[in-house]
């Protein structure tokens, strides 16, 4: 399944239903936000409305001054799947791709407190850029890949898919059993540590080693007809 990605995002952008995010998939990143491990997935869902190609501009919302940074590896689904198996699951895996979980903490740390759903401090417009897709043959072993993130050429994640809590095999089948996916959607694997905040002016830059890197501009989400400076 994985040629059916080869033209990159754009494919992507029209078969994919849905993006399953991960969170807290790395025990040194949710440490430091002082959360639990969690003993089994954290799992929230993004609208592909929030997909943002790379070069694009990430729009932090008008009434925020920041947003918070998390790099990601993003699993391309290539069929259907539905209660999968581990043993089977790496079979439904069309490509992967880097993404950035671009998130709203102010929003969401008051949403938290309240026991309300994480919608609005994770699903905004630009709040997922991704990169172009890579096959599976590009990536032979996808839990031995080093992440990285810079902001303003200051590298700020760096860390490796090996120490993910739970692996993808077990994240497909897991997520599979709740609810079924289906071709180009796309599972965000949690981040590593050192998520920090980016403002209005900065660039980020991300990549993994040795295969891609990104970069996106970092703006205010501006009112329709209101023109940049």
């Amino acid at each position: 399944m994985a040629a059916a990605f080869s033209g990159g995002i754009q494919k992507l952008l029209q078969v994919g239903t849905k993006i399953v995010a991960v969170g807290r998939n790395y025990a040194a990143h949710a440490k430091e936000l002082g959360n639990a491990v969690p003993k089994e997935p954290v799992l929230f869902l993004k609208p592909t409305s929030s997909y943002l190609e790379n070069g694009g501009t990430i729009e932090i919302p008008r009434e925020l001054e920041s947003l918070d940074h998390e790099v990601e590896l993003a699993v391309v689904i290539g069929q259907k799947a539905r209660d999968v198996s581990e043993a089977s699951a790496m079979d439904y895996v069309g490509g992967y791709a880097l993404a950035l979980d671009m998130t709203a903490r102010e929003i969401q740390a008051s949403a938290k407190s309240a026991g309300l759903p994480w919608t609005v401090a994770k699903g905004q417009d630009t709040f997922t850029p991704i990169s172009s897709v890579l096959s599976k043959s590009e990536i032979p072993d996808p839990h031995n890949l080093e992440l990285w993130l810079k902001v303003d050429g200051e590298i700020r994640q760096k860390g490796s898919t090996k120490d993910m809590i739970f692996k993808i095999p077990y994240l497909i089948s897991h997520i599979s059993s709740v609810m079924t996916l289906f071709e180009g959607d796309i599972i965000l694997t949690g981040t590593p540590q050192g998520v920090g905040p980016v403002k209005a002016g900065q660039k980020v830059t991300a990549g993994i080693t040795g295969l891609l890197d990104v970069d996106f501009n970092v703006d205010k989400r501006r009112r329709p007809g209101t023109a940049s400076n």
